[in-house]
């Protein structure tokens, strides 16, 4: 018996393992470019946003004192754009998340998906996912971006969110995910 559980528990630590590190093959791609904020660097952030009377900085430093990790891979490439969205199908599948919202722009489609939280207005990760971006130039006009991938876990205040979409220049529509009825 004592066999048995231990072989159940140790796939399920490999399991929540693969789940964690399923995007993490992005970060040493060519064609990808990645952002991994860690928690030390968010606690570092939170305690300089201490220090400020702008009071849309200090909620997003409020929101982010709960952060463990936030993770952007952005590609050019639609081989790697296929990629991503294979391992983000696969990852919606075995990680128990939830369809917030659905935004489409023409050919832009962008996805938010939430793991719940403690209650009804915190969640465990936040996911967005954004595809057909390759008519939208950044930059200097020599960029066209097919997909962006953000993965952003803690412990996540969804009144808070707000801040988070002004200071990410996220849609408006996600401040509605603390509301009833989203």
């Amino acid at each position: 018996m004592k066999k048995l559980i231990l072989i159940v528990a140790a796939f399920f630590v490999s399991f929540i393992g693969f789940s964690q590190s399923l995007f993490d093959k992005y970060e040493k791609m060519d064609k990808v470019a990645s952002v991994t904020v860690n928690k030390s660097m968010i606690n570092l952030l939170g305690e300089l946003g201490n220090h400020t009377d702008d009071e849309e900085l200090r909620d997003f430093m409020s929101l982010s004192k709960g952060l463990d990790q936030l993770k952007v891979f952005i590609t050019e490439d639609k081989a790697v754009s296929a990629d991503m969205k294979t391992s983000v199908d696969s990852y919606l599948k075995s990680a128990s998340l939830e369809e917030l919202m659905r935004v489409k722009d023409d050919d832009t489609h962008v996805k938010f998906y939430i793991k719940n939280g403690k209650d009804e207005n915190h969640v465990k990760e936040l996911l967005m996912f954004v595809t057909g971006m390759d008519k939208v130039e950044v930059g200097h006009g020599d960029r066209n971006i097919e997909t962006v991938l953000l993965s952003v876990t803690g412990d996540i205040d969804l009144r808070k969110i707000g801040a988070l979409t002004k200071k990410m220049d996220l849609p408006e529509e996600l401040n509605k995910a603390g509301k009833k009825g989203k």
